[in-house]
């Protein structure tokens, strides 16, 4: 019992400034002389614990002895310095490169890498992310133009708040004055990204980002069937991984999605017409009418071949 209670106060000593022997104490339900005795203990062992005087007093560790090797194994280490090192390399951040300098002094130079992160970022893509960075970090408006799930070009200007990697692709999330609402935009569709001279206040209550996880967005869901010919599998299971999956007895597969409106989903129609003969849709038969038209306005731009 002593033991895990020592334990315990290690690491509420590690997570808070300052703790108060009064609020260890009733906390662990023993008295504060059996509080001062347990921090003689600690102190014993090895471990940095600092006291504070005054009405606000109590117990803390010393500044900086968090990333000891007592509380990170030699896996968290290594794994940390993976995402890093893939992150500076993204942003080209100094502090990030300093850290995995420490970092290394902690974890065990002999083990061998059982992890690596490609973020998959082109390297044309590594100077807006700077700059979108930059904009976060010192609260400077961004402008730039964009290219809309319509097709349609406008000019936006963002108070950008987060960057975030998902599905492959980079995105950055903000208040968009343009639209005087929060935005989310992919970052392959933003073109001409500069910062601008203008800066702006923090956003202390940042909504989350807009989602349709609602009731009439359900409704809308339908799914999307098709078969995938053998010379297509590799590529539409990289792109469908998620999808109910059948093998047939020819060596194709069947697989079933649920999209989103999928007559208006001109991400999957584009998707389905780059494998060619290699796939053909089951259901839904307007999806198959909607393909075939795309196939016949394609063959009529080649007509004098």
């Amino acid at each position: 019992m002593k033991l895990e209670r020592l334990i315990s106060m290690i690491y509420k000593l590690l997570n808070n400034e300052v703790v108060s022997a009064s609020m260890l104490a009733e906390e662990f339900q023993v008295s504060p002389r059996t509080i001062y005795r347990d921090i003689d203990v600690i102190c014993a062992a090895g471990f940095p614990v600092v006291s504070y005087q005054g009405m606000n007093g109590g117990y803390g560790m010393m500044d900086g002895y968090k990333m000891d090797k007592s509380l990170l194994g030699s896996y968290d280490v290594h794994s940390l310095i993976t995402v890093l090192r893939s992150l500076s390399t993204v942003f080209e951040d100094e502090r990030a490169q300093g850290t995995i300098e420490r970092l290394q002094t902690v974890g065990s130079e002999q083990q061998s890498p059982t992890l690596a992160v490609d973020l998959e970022t082109h390297r044309t893509d590594h100077y807006a992310l700077r700059e979108l960075r930059s904009g976060i970090t010192n609260h400077i408006v961004v402008h730039f133009d964009y290219v809309n799930n319509q097709n349609e070009r406008t000019t936006r200007e963002l108070e950008p708040v987060t960057l975030y990697f998902k599905y492959r692709n980079w995105y950055v999330y903000g208040f968009c004055r343009t639209r005087q609402d929060y935005r989310e935009f992919r970052l392959s569709r933003m073109m001409n990204l500069s910062l601008t001279q203008e800066s702006f206040l923090p956003h202390n209550e940042v909504p989350r980002e807009t989602s349709l996880q609602n009731e009439e967005w359900q409704n809308q869901i339908s799914d999307v069937v098709f078969r995938v010919a053998p010379e297509a599998l590799a590529e539409a299971l990289d792109h469908f991984h998620q999808a109910e999956k059948q093998f047939n007895e020819d060596g194709s597969m069947t697989m079933r999605i649920s999209v989103y409106q999928p007559l208006q989903a001109r991400w999957l129609r584009s998707f389905l017409l780059s494998l060619g003969s290699g796939v053909e849709v089951m259901k839904p038969r307007e999806l198959r009418g909607i393909l075939k038209e795309q196939l016949q306005q394609a063959i009529l731009l080649y007509e004098e071949v």
